[in-house]
């Protein structure tokens, strides 16, 4: 009987050796899986139809790719926001406005958790442009920042001219992807798109702004892009 009881723990103790050991490989098949499809650098955009290109930072051919340019607006502290006031950053940008009723509430509420995942990070900022500048007034855009937890120079909300505002979002960020269906100042600008932009100015990513899965590719390329 002993004997017998010996063999059984014997046999036991092999089997979950077994398992342990066959656990731990599969772990590191994944892991290895992961990191192979991971890409070494994340894309490039640089027109309406996100046609991604793979480009080496620092070369002269990504040197010379589309980049943001010039623009001059204000935030809801009254300070004066421009292309340097990102210069050595990452930023997300989107458009909105304060009085919005639909998608703009779900969009704050996932902006505000790329907001919360860098909070303590310097070198990544949130720019946010209003689609409704006349109305969103200085002052009303910092009564919508207080109540929204929004964090003063880490996320800036941004009011100035429509015309500037508008023209940054269909012919520079490209947020509409009506391809093919030409546009004016009268045509109400309107987007659920959150851009990723690096810190040479150059788009390296879009994202739905209502989509959660997608916020939260957002937030892990965000990370991969500070490694570059």
């Amino acid at each position: 009987m002993k004997l017998s009881s010996g063999i059984k723990k014997y046999s036991f103790l092999l089997l979950l050796s077994v398992l342990i050991g066959c656990n731990q490989t599969v772990k590191k098949e994944n892991q290895e899986k992961e990191v192979s499809s991971r890409v070494e650098h994340l894309p490039y955009f640089g027109d309406e139809s996100f046609t991604p290109h793979w480009l080496e930072p620092g070369s002269q051919e990504e040197k010379a790719f589309h980049k943001i340019p010039d623009y001059e607006l204000l935030n809801q502290l009254g300070d004066t926001i421009t292309p340097e006031t990102f210069d050595d950053k990452i930023y997300v940008t989107d458009f909105f406005f304060t009085s919005c009723p639909g998608i703009c509430l779900k969009m704050m509420g996932n902006m505000q958790k790329v907001q919360e995942a860098f909070k303590e990070d310097p070198s990544v900022l949130i720019l946010s442009h209003s689609v409704t500048p006349t109305i969103d007034s200085i002052p009303v855009l910092k009564t919508y920042a207080d109540k929204n937890g929004i964090i003063a120079n880490k996320w800036h909300l941004v009011t100035g001219d429509k015309q500037e505002i508008y023209n940054l979002g269909r012919n520079q960020y490209f947020v509409e992807n009506d391809l093919g269906v030409p546009k004016d100042i009268n045509d109400f600008l309107h987007t659920e798109n959150f851009l990723l932009i690096d810190k040479n100015k150059h788009i390296r990513g879009i994202y739905n702004g209502l989509n959660r899965s997608s916020v939260a590719q957002l937030i892990t390329d965000i990370k991969a892009l500070k490694k570059e």
